[in-house]
């Protein structure tokens, strides 16, 4: 009775006239020739016929991301003829063959506004960016959100808020994503991601998760949307390809909001601890920092390389890009080489950030660089490389790669190891760029490579994590695998050594720190919980001076005694991803999140 109720009155404000009628596409995950293809075809045909004012599509256009995927869907999403808007999802972010760079040049921008009648719709990108993590709103967005609405809300319109994520624990910044809302007139927020219908609210604003292209046995469709805001009513229908469409939700436009209990936390460090913020960036930054006697040195999401006084925070100089920046700048006696999203390796003057020198590229650069003794090597896509730093001169590349690589390598007597997203670990000759050996897991999907992951690395041994939730012991000398630990931890892609390398530590998915032999077979040493909870961030482990340093997807900083392998203490950083800890000579250590801020911790004890 209630649904009948509901479906005469959707029928009868359908017939209303000023009723802002939106279709959206999401989750059409297209490949050239997959079945999704031809179904998106046969909605665009069916859009093409109705009368819309806008159509959305909000996210995973594709299933990897890649430029040859992205630029078929835009292909079909072409022929609508009514006025599109599309942001991207996590399929497209997470695992980009263009860093990110891809999408924009081809929609022009990862965010959207219009305006039809007395409605505002606004759109933004939320990641995740080139790695494991949760979903986040750039903080260069978040401030556009805010400067946008304010000049675009005029008396009387209200607003329609779109992304790919909801309004929820997903997004580690939805607080301050909700809190730009709310001193706007949002009638509701508008995603996708879950492949599923569902109402939800958060702090009063109502959200609506839509429908996927593809649902359960063959049930191809879209979302319709008509917004009445003369009697402040919305309903949300579900389209089903060849059919007529159905009523999902009617509910009522409210702006009542309230705020929701924030977690009052308080830290109390240990005596001789010191933990100070050195930065807050106008933009989020994606990348580790490179640390020398005077300089931090770290790239943002608007393409900026930055150094700055690690002791004031005081910005030296900075260099822009055309594109997010995912690599942390190498940093020499001369030079700070920036490896871009843009396709360059660039040199920098150190003093000044003026460009010396650059080399162009056939793919974008997202990898941690390593220097040693003059000779810079760097991943990139499809390649590994080994470069004369002084000379600016190439001495060798090694191109048997099959997609990009993101960790740092690590470089040890002659021989340089590293993963790449190809399934594959390998050892190369430093001298001339041959492979002694690489390695796989025997998984077949690129998913589980061991692609964002430093290697522990001892005369004898390699010692890896990867998503595939195993650590595995391999031969360093031949690349024979020796031991396989049994998936009983969860470890992911966060992994460290000791200072001695007798023991590898990894993080596990339920936040807890494992520490394992690195000898000729499995052995598990202890274990303890870091507080973390459900944990995925690939942030590099750090010992240093008998203390072990985790990092969190949350911005949680945990500190273990290795002597006595116990949690010493835990410290809110933030509420986003920590990229990764680096030290300084004089016994500092630094550390990048991922909402745009620098921490710097001092530990005396």
């Amino acid at each position: 009775m209630l649904f009948l109720m509901l479906a005469v009155l959707t029928l009868s404000l359908a017939m209303q006239g000023g009723v802002v009628k939106l279709a959206i596409l999401s989750d059409i995950h297209v490949t050239p020739g997959n079945i999704n293809e031809g179904r998106l075809r046969a909605a665009v045909d069916e859009i093409n016929a109705m009368d819309v004012d806008a159509v959305m599509v909000t996210g995973d256009l594709t299933n990897d991301g890649t430029d040859e995927q992205l630029a078929n869907v835009k292909s079909v999403l072409d022929g609508i003829t009514h006025p599109q808007y599309v942001i991207p999802g996590n399929h497209e972010d997470t695992w980009s063959q263009s860093a990110c760079k891809t999408f924009n040049d081809l929609w022009g921008n990862d965010r959207f506004v219009f305006t039809v009648d007395k409605l505002v719709v606004i759109g933004m990108n939320c990641g995740p960016f080139m790695k494991m993590g949760d979903g986040h709103i750039k903080q260069e967005d978040l401030l556009w959100l805010d400067s946008t609405l304010n000049v675009m809300v005029k008396p009387g319109m209200q607003v329609l808020s779109v992304n790919h994520y909801p309004l929820l624990d997903d997004l580690d910044n939805y607080r301050a994503y909700v809190d730009v809302l709310k001193k706007y007139p949002v009638i509701t927020h508008q995603c996708g991601h879950y492949h599923q219908w569902r109402l939800y609210e958060t702090e009063g604003i109502n959200g609506v998760i839509v429908r996927a292209l593809s649902m359960d046995q063959g049930n191809y469709g879209y979302t319709l949307m008509n917004i009445d805001l003369d009697r402040q009513w919305i309903n949300v229908y579900n389209k089903v390809i060849g059919k007529d469409p159905e009523v999902m939700f009617s509910y009522r436009i409210n702006l009542d909001y309230y705020n929701s209990p924030r977690p009052d936390e308080h830290y109390t460090l240990p005596a001789g601890v010191e933990i100070q913020r050195v930065v807050a960036d106008n933009a989020s930054i994606f990348t580790r920092v490179g640390v020398d006697d005077k300089n931090l040195y770290f790239g943002n999401s608007l393409g900026y390389c930055k150094a700055v006084d690690k002791k004031t925070g005081q910005l030296r100089w900075q260099y822009k890009t055309d594109a997010m920046l995912f690599s942390r700048p190498a940093v020499t006696d001369k030079y700070v080489i920036l490896p871009t999203s843009d396709k360059r390796l660039v040199w920098l003057d150190k003093k000044s950030g003026k460009p010396v020198w650059q080399y162009e590229a056939a793919g974008p650069y997202v990898a941690d660089g390593v220097v040693r003794d003059g000779i810079l090597y760097q991943g990139g896509f499809m390649t590994f490389q080994a470069w004369d730093v002084n000379k600016h001169r190439m001495l060798w590349h090694f191109d048997d790669i099959y997609n990009y690589c993101q960790a740092e390598p690590v470089v040890d007597g002659n021989d340089v190891i590293f993963g790449a997203w190809d399934t594959h670990l390998r050892s190369l000759d430093t001298r001339t760029g041959t492979m002694n050996w690489e390695w796989n897991n025997t998984k077949t999907s690129v998913l589980y490579s061991p692609g964002n992951v430093v290697p522990v690395v001892t005369p004898e041994r390699v010692v890896i994590v990867a998503p595939d939730r195993f650590a595995t012991g391999i031969d360093r000398r031949t690349g024979k695998q020796q031991w396989r630990e049994k998936n009983d931890n969860k470890v992911r892609e966060s992994l460290g050594r000791s200072a001695d390398g007798k023991v590898a530590y990894a993080k596990t998915m339920d936040g807890e720190l494992v520490a394992m032999s690195t000898g000729d077979k499995y052995e598990l040493l202890w274990k303890v919980d870091l507080g973390f909870g459900y944990e995925h961030a690939p942030c590099i482990i750090l010992e240093r001076n008998g203390y072990i340093y985790c990092g969190s997807r949350r911005g949680m900083l945990a500190v273990v005694n290795a002597a006595t392998r116990q949690l010493e203490f835990t410290y809110r950083l933030g509420t986003s991803e920590v990229n990764g800890f680096e030290f300084d000579r004089q016994g500092n250590i630094y550390c990048s999140l991922i909402e745009g801020t620098i921490w710097r911790i001092t530990n005396d004890r």
